[in-house]
């Protein structure tokens, strides 16, 4: 819980913009998700530094959200502020070759504004779910193409909402489905991508080729989290989950895709605890019949970090 004091900071900050008590499965992608001790939604970054300033103060953990993509949250909820940075979106043009995007923009409206002025090498993100902060931070992409190819720097404020130097890309340690080395409590804010010039119906002829291929591979009709695991080397966690007979297997109202068994689909009222079981099936089933161990690329989050029980 949040002691008076720290609600009366947050709340004269951010006016209507803090709620309390408010369950995350409002947020989550895939419907599910205990009640936040509070989720802010600053208005810029004014407000977000002076968010993290009230949350450092009053010793409060911080955790980003962005559209509720690859996370699984525990029925027992976070404690501390949930950060939601939906209205920091400004999209620049940065000279010819690049763009300065904040966190809070969609992968719809970054994509969008790359097809309006003919600007290509962005196009691999299309139909990828979330924000860029949420890309950034989990390097998304796809097999040729990732976060970590197209950065040029971000921009990031420390747990004390101090505004830092841009790290370029040089300096920073992106990994599969992770950019490491910032420090606990940072958030990203924004960052920089290269860009060039193209023709407009070439870019969006690419980005509905990748729209298309996903819409008919991906189940993207119902509530899910994203690819639940990490790709091993040389192979693909969905294949291996098919090939160990799991598709269509089900938990409560929680079931791995029949379309795509690296997904987990909520058919409504699905728990975390019936995701869970499901993850720790398709874990075994592959590693009896592999000797592979999959690593969960769906963050599992609760009241302790990683308790989803």
């Amino acid at each position: 819980m949040i002691d008076s004091q720290a609600r009366l900071a947050l709340e004269s900050t951010l006016a209507d913009r803090v709620e309390f008590e408010v369950p995350l499965s409002r947020y989550t992608s895939l419907r599910i998700g205990g009640p936040a001790d509070a989720i802010a939604t600053p208005r810029d970054r004014k407000e977000l530094s002076r968010t993290l300033a009230i949350c450092s103060e009053f010793e409060l953990p911080t955790r980003t959200l962005g559209s509720g993509f690859n996370v699984l949250v525990s029925e027992a909820g976070l404690r501390g502020v949930v950060l939601r940075l939906k209205k920091l979106r400004a999209i620049e043009r940065i000279g010819r070759d690049a763009i300065a995007v904040e966190a809070g923009a969609s992968h719809a409206t970054v994509t969008r504004f790359c097809v309006e002025r003919g600007l290509s090498g962005l196009e691999f993100g299309a139909g990828i779910p979330g924000t860029i902060g949420g890309w950034l931070a989990m390097n998304a992409g796809i097999g040729i193409r990732e976060m970590k190819d197209v950065v040029r720097s971000i921009e990031w404020m420390d747990g004390r909402g101090d505004l830092m130097a841009p790290v370029s890309r040089a300096d920073l340690d992106f990994r599969y489905r992770e950019l490491a080395g910032l420090p606990d409590g940072s958030v990203l804010v924004g960052a920089q991508f290269e860009i060039e010039e193209s023709d407009r119906v070439k870019v969006q002829n690419e980005i509905d080729r990748l729209l298309g291929h996903r819409q008919a591979t991906q189940p993207t009709d119902i509530p899910s989290c994203g690819s639940v695991f990490r790709n091993p080397p040389g192979d693909f966690a969905g294949r291996l989950i098919e090939a160990a007979g799991l598709k269509g297997s089900r938990e409560g109202a929680a079931e791995i895709s029949q379309v795509h068994a690296n997904f987990i689909v909520n058919h409504g009222g699905a728990n975390a605890r019936d995701v869970l079981r499901l993850i720790e099936r398709a874990r075994a089933a592959v590693a009896a019949e592999t000797g592979i161990v999959l690593e969960t690329e769906v963050q599992l989050i609760g009241s302790s970090e990683g308790d989803v029980a």
